[in-house]
């Protein structure tokens, strides 16, 4: 992978928010589309060792979504959220809940930018906003770089096969 096409991960201390650049070798059309498309997400959403299933996915305003993972040992992780606005080809706004928590309230605020670079391609911008400095924390400390890493490598070799 060349480095333009490395996540950029930031996350200051003490803010609520963390910041997720990538760059693909993509137009924006095809990039969103595997962000709004049902049938792709299953194929690059999470770190491979993963399946997952989409039980829901109105991507439109007001639409809600679910997503199931699934460790091989059958262990499932629930995940849902509500599309806020959804701009064909240019931003998603939605919220993201992980099911597992012990208490609910751990709602987090998603946008995602879709610009187009020269040359056919797309930078991709992502700010999650959380309720706290420590759920903020803890979703870092869950591991969530490498789940990003992984999963923006899986959505490369989709983005091949759909190019």
């Amino acid at each position: 992978m060349s480095q333009k096409n490395r996540p950029i991960i930031i996350a200051e201390p003490g803010k609520q928010d963390i910041i997720i650049t990538r760059e693909f070798d993509f137009p924006r059309e095809l990039v969103f589309k595997a962000f709004t498309d049902p049938n792709a997400i299953p194929k690059w959403w999470g770190p491979r060792y993963l399946s997952t299933e989409v039980e829901l996915m109105e991507v439109k305003f007001g639409g809600r979504w679910r997503f199931i993972q699934r460790e091989a040992n059958g262990v499932k992780h629930g995940f849902h959220g509500v599309y806020h606005e959804v701009i064909p080809q240019e931003r998603i706004i939605c919220t993201f809940e992980y099911e597992g928590l012990p208490e609910t309230g751990h709602v987090v605020i998603e946008t995602y930018t879709f610009e187009i670079l020269t040359g056919e391609r797309t930078k991709l911008t992502s700010q999650s906003v959380f309720q706290s400095v420590a759920d903020r924390d803890g979703m870092i400390q869950a591991g969530m770089e490498l789940g990003v890493i992984e999963s923006y490598e899986r959505l490369t070799e989709l983005l091949l096969t759909m190019n």
